[in-house]
């Protein structure tokens, strides 16, 4: 039984990562005169924000993360207007069962903020932990979810997109559910490292969760 349920934003409540790319993008075509590749940009994921802009533009990373805070609002209505569907749905009824609802990303405050709102889903979760510009920090943040509500691993689930979050979540001997959901979602590499724990939809993983909650 999942006593709390931890969320990743990017590619899992939302389909933000196209966004948050394109506004990279916009950001290095004006401050470097010049385009840049997704892959290029995912290269520096993992910290913040703060921490690709470092490694993409380094030397402007003030006026960078302005403008790319400036761009994401201002792209996000176009590009990613609501959540996944039936994601506010989900939250609502793991809370509703008596199941602590928490967010772990490595997104910063900012652009998460501008995302939380946009979905009108400012007061959605427990809590919520963020990402540093330094380093990723997925793992500690799971922890202090944890340490908080005090949760035990062995009942605690972590919802995230990426190959990542799998190793992120086990670190802390958590169990995983891969959302493969989002467009940018491997469904291959979530199925190798996670078999029977990839769900291709929304609803699919609310009826995984029906007869595992309080």
């Amino acid at each position: 039984m999942y006593r709390c349920v931890i969320f990743d934003l990017d590619g899992t409540t939302g389909d933000t990562l196209p966004l948050a790319l394109a506004s990279f993008r916009e950001v290095f075509r004006k401050l470097a005169g010049g385009d840049i590749s997704d892959e290029e940009i995912t290269r520096y994921f993992g910290p913040s924000e703060e921490g690709t802009v470092r490694g993409i533009l380094p030397g402007k990373v003030k006026e960078g993360l302005a403008l790319y805070l400036e761009r994401y609002g201002e792209l996000h209505d176009r590009m990613c207007p609501e959540p996944f569907d039936g994601i506010r749905e989900l939250i609502a009824e793991i809370k509703r069962r008596g199941a602590v609802c928490a967010l772990v990303t490595g997104k910063a405050r900012g652009s998460l903020d501008i995302s939380l709102e946009k979905f009108g889903m400012t007061d959605a979760f427990d809590a919520i932990e963020t990402g540093i510009a330094e380093r990723p920090t997925k793992t500690e943040g799971i922890g202090r979810v944890l340490e908080k509500f005090g949760a035990a691993p062995e009942e605690t689930l972590y919802v995230g997109d990426a190959p990542s979050d799998i190793t992120s979540a086990r670190e802390l001997s958590c169990a995983v559910a891969s959302a493969a959901w989002a467009s940018t979602a491997e469904p291959e590499i979530l199925e190798k490292m996670n078999p029977g724990m990839v769900f291709y939809d929304v609803k699919a993983l609310a009826e995984y969760l029906a007869t595992r909650l309080p």
